[in-house]
């Protein structure tokens, strides 16, 4: 067993797990694998991103008249995790606060990272503690990207995510990184959002009413996952504006900062507030298949 990688097995399943960012960096069966392979288009996989969701406003947080630098979707991305278990269908990585990320984000807190393969899927479970004196701002998000398509050859159009319920409310696009004033139009024509590179010309479409719980990203035949998720209340869909071979499904808490707000991060939209020596538990599953 490798330090820095861990590889679960269920099944005919295998998921592999890196301790840097605590980042999910496979998951296949015996003939798909599922989980893009960080090429060229984006060198990631399915980044954690706490403890901010997207952009602020100058790359700026704002707390108690301070001022620290706080990039894209956070730094657990780009942290080290510690191992806390390692088995054959489960491991739990933690990354807490230290001398780096307080620089950044002067809170204190601990996430964990539990991973859990079984015959069907994968199920990821995040538990984030205030373990300071004041409260925790924070948001987190899930950024993993898959195939697409699944299955070589196949035109990316073939694709449709399904979701649970039909999604009719407006959503919302980033400019510039953050979150564009006004609403637009819904893509989705019912319960299903056909795929295609064009949608993605605004950078991500974001789902901050949605009312689904689960989606099915998949083509009329072969392989298929269903992404579901509990605690999360808002869902990105990304790919690169350019074109590239992957798509992210991503289950949010949290979004980046409204265009014009420049207030103290406590006070930014979409956040969390947790209680000095509480938690917040969140988890998203991929189940997998093929027809």
């Amino acid at each position: 067993m490798r330090d820095d990688t861990h590889t679960l097995r269920g099944g005919s399943l295998t998921a592999t797990i890196k301790a840097h960012g605590a980042e999910l960096c496979s998951l296949k069966d015996d003939v798909t694998e599922f989980v893009w392979q960080a090429g060229a288009e984006w060198p990631r996989h399915a980044p954690l991103l706490f403890p901010i969701v997207g952009r602020l406003a100058s790359d700026e947080l704002r707390h108690r008249g301070k001022t620290y630098r706080m990039t894209q979707h956070g730094f657990a991305r780009d942290s080290r995790f510690a191992w806390t278990e390692r088995g054959e269908r489960r491991c739990t990585l933690v990354l807490e606060d230290n001398e780096a990320t307080r620089a950044r984000y002067p809170f204190a807190f601990r996430l964990t990272a539990i991973y859990a393969l079984d015959d069907a899927g994968l199920d990821l479970t995040l538990v984030i503690a205030n373990t300071g004196r004041e409260t925790l701002p924070a948001s987190i998000g899930g950024h993993p990207a898959f195939n697409w398509p699944l299955q070589p050859g196949l035109a990316k159009e073939s694709y449709a995510l399904t979701f649970a319920s039909a999604e009719l409310s407006p959503v919302r696009r980033l400019d510039g990184g953050l979150l564009r004033p006004a609403t637009e139009p819904s893509p989705v024509k019912g319960a299903v959002l056909p795929l295609s590179e064009s949608l993605f010309t605004d950078d991500a479409v974001i789902f901050d009413q949605i009312e689904s719980h689960a989606v099915r990203y998949a083509a009329s035949s072969g392989p298929w996952l269903t992404m579901s998720w509990r605690g999360f209340r808002e869902l990105g869909v990304w790919s690169k504006p350019s074109g590239a071979p992957f798509i992210c499904i991503e289950p949010w808490r949290g979004y980046a900062s409204p265009a014009g707000f420049d207030g103290e991060f406590d006070g930014k939209p979409g956040l969390m507030h947790i209680a000095t020596g509480a938690e917040e538990q969140l988890s998203f599953r991929i189940e997998v298949g093929s027809s």
